[in-house]
């Protein structure tokens, strides 16, 4: 569960948010929506412990979160592959019993993610909505109990976008997953 209650911020004398209050349930999924400067990101921050709050209070019951930026600007001539990109969030180990462990949780991410026919594929050559599904299936390595999607459908077309939440939406059913998902677009 997330809990805020008359969360604040400022930058200086600049007022982001003001008095939020809201609670987040264990597995809910929820969308958080406004325009572009409304601070989104900025409370997606403080929830990540990225940046501090001026004023109230944030309680959270979970420390694991996985996030999925909007948008990372890859390069056509990228030079990981899919799978090489997920297995970045995996932390490096000469150990054989724990390399084999950290194989079948990337070939479990993969299949979760529709990613497995994919995964040879260069990250720089991808499409928009591949990559998107790579990104998601970094952030879901570490098991996170809560994941932060930012705008991450923003440069999608409507087609992706709908395969994109339709897969999020399962992940939410299946696995108990709470997600938050930030837009500025209504539809």
């Amino acid at each position: 569960m997330i809990e805020a209650k008359n969360l604040t911020k400022r930058f200086g004398k600049q007022l982001v948010f003001k008095d939020v209050n809201f609670t987040i349930n264990d597995g809910d999924f929820i969308s958080l929506i406004g325009p572009n400067g409304s601070g989104k990101t900025t409370l997606v921050r403080i929830m990540m412990g990225l940046e501090k709050k001026t004023s109230g209070e944030l309680k959270m019951n979970h420390k694991r979160i996985g996030y999925v930026p909007q948008f990372r600007n890859i390069d056509l001539d990228y030079p990981l592959n899919i799978e090489q990109f997920v297995r970045l969030n995996l932390k490096f180990t000469l150990s054989p019993k724990r390399r084999k462990a950290d194989n079948e949780l990337i070939k479990t991410i993969l299949t979760k993610t529709k990613l497995t026919q994919l995964k040879d594929r260069p990250l720089g050559l991808a499409s928009g909505g591949e990559k998107q599904k790579a990104y998601l299936a970094q952030a879901l390595l570490n098991d996170p109990k809560i994941l932060i999607l930012d705008e991450s459908t923003a440069s999608l077309d409507v087609e992706v976008k709908m395969q994109l939440m339709d897969l999020v939406a399962e992940l939410n059913q299946k696995y108990n997953l709470t997600v938050i998902f930030i837009t500025h677009d209504y539809e």
